[in-house]
């Protein structure tokens, strides 16, 4: 892929802040959804839930961390994985105190399995992984990563963020993000084309508050997809408050459950979580080839898949410290660098900044979470569906003619597509690590074809 920007290229500051921007909006509705989904399945509400601008500033302090360990070589936005959703709620056991420090330790023992896996790669190398994972593993596994997001993105499509809006001007505003973005990132000759999902997002916000106008006009309210009530309530009280407001931190109450956790309650955690890190650690190879393959660099050479695993790792404890979420590599971040191919590290820093600093801003905060679900859905079909494409495209390099590789590539395809997982008590082995590790076992019984 030509890049517009490379990796240590440096625009112009104004440029970057837009870029940035770009990024956060790209990852900022998955980071945020995570503590409100746990929230959901705990049933606490108020000053004991999880706080979601918490969550946004761990995933930036633990980009940072990543992006320090990996040498500012590797662009990728680290956000609140959801593969960690089953082992979070096996934390909250016990007071809010003991439940938070639940969330902290088990961060802590997934990272260390990570911390483990780049002392062996450190040793032994990369070879072994490039012999387990080949392209013909790889390449449809990264599809798999975006196709297994395809119901998400139609389900967002069709969602109206206000009761009693209408499917069908769901659908009108989502295709006007989803057309917007698609013209502009194809036909825009200057700046316009590396910011394709603001100019889109915009447009479909702005689509969704004309609708909303008309319906407000005529007592529509089917014409109302959008709920500006974040805004609103931000406002309701105007004080300090409504412009800067310091989340709900983890660490402070996780410290208070120090006298109270058990031993029992600390191997509940970590049977729950260390299982998982390493169904993650599948996905974090698989999220590294794709960008080694957008980027023209290989990010397990350079600056190798040790640093990447530890960048992560202690990315992860510190994003669980601060939101209690975990931390991952997100492929919507991978995506956009290919949308716009800008892969220019600064931007991720910028990013992660900014995430930190937005935690903060009540205002910023409160617009995204107006922003209606069929927005982003249209967003979110171009960001996903550039994911399955890059997977597609390494398939290119495999021959399809052998049975060997016709069979790997189809039972992962077919394993992913069809929402294949596995669960095992609290821990569950997700779609894209079964169908990993099925073409894993496929393409290790059938190499002898190969020979």
């Amino acid at each position: 892929m030509n890049l517009i920007y490379k990796i240590g290229d440096r625009p112009a500051f104004r440029q970057v802040i837009v870029f940035a921007i770009q990024q956060l909006l790209a990852i900022m509705a998955a980071t945020l959804v995570v503590p409100v989904i746990t929230n959901g399945n705990w049933g606490v509400s108020g000053p004991d839930a999880l706080s979601p601008a918490a969550a946004l500033f761990g995933a930036g302090a633990g980009t940072i961390i990543y992006l320090l360990f990996t040498k500012f070589s590797s662009p990728v936005f680290l956000g609140s994985s959801f593969a960690f959703l089953g082992s979070m709620a096996s934390a909250f056991a016990g007071s809010i105190a003991v439940s938070y420090l639940g969330l902290v330790l088990g961060a802590v023992f997934a990272g260390l399995v990570y911390v483990v896996l780049a002392i062996v790669v450190k040793c032994v190398g990369v070879n072994w992984i490039n012999k387990l994972m080949p392209p013909v593993v790889i390449g449809p596994t990264v599809a798999i990563i975006g196709l297994s997001l395809a119901g998400n993105a139609i389900g967002d499509l069709t969602k109206a963020s206000y009761a009693g809006g209408s499917i069908y001007v769901c659908l009108i505003v989502g295709l006007v993000t989803l057309f917007v973005t698609m013209l502009v990132s194809t036909y825009s000759k200057g700046f316009g084309r590396l910011i394709p999902f603001i100019i889109g997002i915009l447009a479909g916000y702005a689509t969704a508050s004309i609708f909303y106008a008309i319906g407000a006009a005529t007592g529509n309210d089917a014409l109302k997809v959008i709920d500006f009530s974040p805004i609103v309530n931000n406002f309701a009280d105007f004080g300090v408050k409504s412009i800067i407001s310091v989340p709900h931190f983890v660490f402070p109450t996780a410290f208070k459950g120090l006298k109270e956790i058990t031993g029992a309650q600390i191997s509940t955690v970590a049977v729950a979580y260390i299982p998982v890190a390493f169904v993650v650690f599948a996905e974090h190879i698989a999220d590294h080839k794709n960008l080694s393959t957008i980027i023209g660099q290989d990010l397990l050479e350079k600056p190798g898949l040790h640093r990447t695993l530890l960048g992560d790792g202690v990315g992860s404890m510190v994003g669980a410290f601060f939101g209690g979420c975990p931390n991952t590599t997100y492929g919507e971040s991978v995506a956009c660098v290919a949308i716009t191919r800008n892969a220019s590290v600064i931007t991720i820093v910028t990013t992660a900044v900014l995430a930190m600093i937005i935690a903060f801003l009540s205002p910023f905060v409160a617009f995204v979470n107006s922003i209606p679900s069929c927005v982003m859905g249209g967003v979110c079909i171009a960001l996903y569906g550039f994911i399955a494409v890059s997977g597609l495209k390494m398939i290119q390099q495999v021959d399809l003619s052998k049975n060997h590789n016709l069979f790997v590539v189809s039972i992962i395809l077919i394993c992913g597509i069809g929402g294949l997982s596995v669960s095992f008590g609290k821990v569950t082995i997700t779609t894209v690590a079964c169908a990993l590790i099925l073409g894993i076992i496929a393409n290790v019984l059938l190499s002898r074809e190969k020979e």
